[in-house]
């Protein structure tokens, strides 16, 4: 993964992770040791969807550029849709708090949109790959001519 694919990814896990870490701490005092899990879980849920999706994304940038577009709308409705099952499936879960599990799913998902998007808005990423033949062997480009 290349340093700025890295970059991004650390700028929306970690602020995902604290907004996460701040509702356990939220959840267990509401919801006492099963609020804090079920928030605790469904932070993880959404850092590893939207990372695997982010990572899923930029290969699929890299290799069809043309693609880049559609897969993206398509893998964030995926996501989306992923999530919702998520919710639906854990909806009467003894294990934790179904509730602050859900409120943790949807405030996390929206902190790691708001966080890659100020990531994308920061990040200095060319989006024309210059020419490396021409800038290795330093010859300049040929002229085209035009016809009059």
């Amino acid at each position: 993964m290349p340093s700025s694919d890295a970059r991004i990814l650390a700028e929306a896990a970690v602020p995902t992770a604290a907004v996460g870490v701040v509702a356990a701490v939220i959840s267990g005092v509401v919801a006492g040791g099963k609020g804090a899990i079920g928030a605790l879980v469904a932070a993880v849920i959404v850092i590893l969807f939207m990372g695997i999706g982010l990572y899923v994304l930029q290969r699929t940038a890299k290799s069809l550029p043309h693609l880049f577009q559609a897969m993206g709308l398509m893998l964030y409705a995926a996501q989306i849709l992923l999530l919702f099952v998520f919710l639906a499936a854990f909806k009467n879960t003894t294990l934790f708090n179904p509730r602050a599990f859900a409120f943790t799913l949807v405030a996390a998902t929206l902190a790691w949109i708001a966080a890659q998007t100020r990531a994308h808005m920061k990040s200095k990423i060319l989006y024309v790959e210059p020419d490396s033949t021409a800038s290795s062997t330093g010859d300049k480009p040929d002229k085209t001519e035009r016809s009059s």
